[in-house]
């Protein structure tokens, strides 16, 4: 599976226009050759390098399996789950100072839809349905 962004490339730049103090738009996604036996997507954006650790910036699950792509802003078609901000939407990078690596982790999963789903369960039960995940890293500067 191949995760990418017409946005930014991997390892590159994530535009000011998906920052959470500017317009907080989340960048083209769409991904490709999702493995044989998927039944939804799984999507979650953090910052490894968040001061407080690992931070959430969105989470959403039970993306359809027909899904190839979310455009820039609009919906993910999935169930969103409340994130690090305390909202159930994208929240855009925020360093506090410095460069910081966001990474977008896409998963397919092995069932239609997870259940039960918090933020403090969301990687481990994406973990528990993986079929195959891949990786798409940014850099935001404050």
């Amino acid at each position: 599976m191949e995760l990418r962004s017409d946005d930014f490339d991997h390892g590159g730049q994530i535009p000011d226009k998906c920052a959470y103090r500017n317009d907080n738009i989340h960048p083209h996604l769409e991904w490709s050759n999702v493995p044989e036996g998927t039944e939804s997507f799984a999507l979650i954006f953090n910052d490894p390098d968040a001061p407080a650790g690992n931070w959430l910036h969105w989470l959403v699950h039970s993306i359809p399996p027909e899904v190839r792509s979310i455009p820039e802003g609009e919906s993910s078609r999935g169930v969103e789950v409340e994130n690090d901000f305390g909202v159930t939407e994208y929240g855009g990078p925020a360093p506090p100072s410095g460069t910081h690596r966001y990474i977008f982790t896409l998963y397919a999963l092995d069932v239609p839809r997870l259940e039960g789903v918090t933020k403090e369960t969301f990687k481990d039960k994406c973990e528990e349905h993986m079929i195959e995940s891949d990786r798409l890293m940014g850099t935001y500067s404050k």
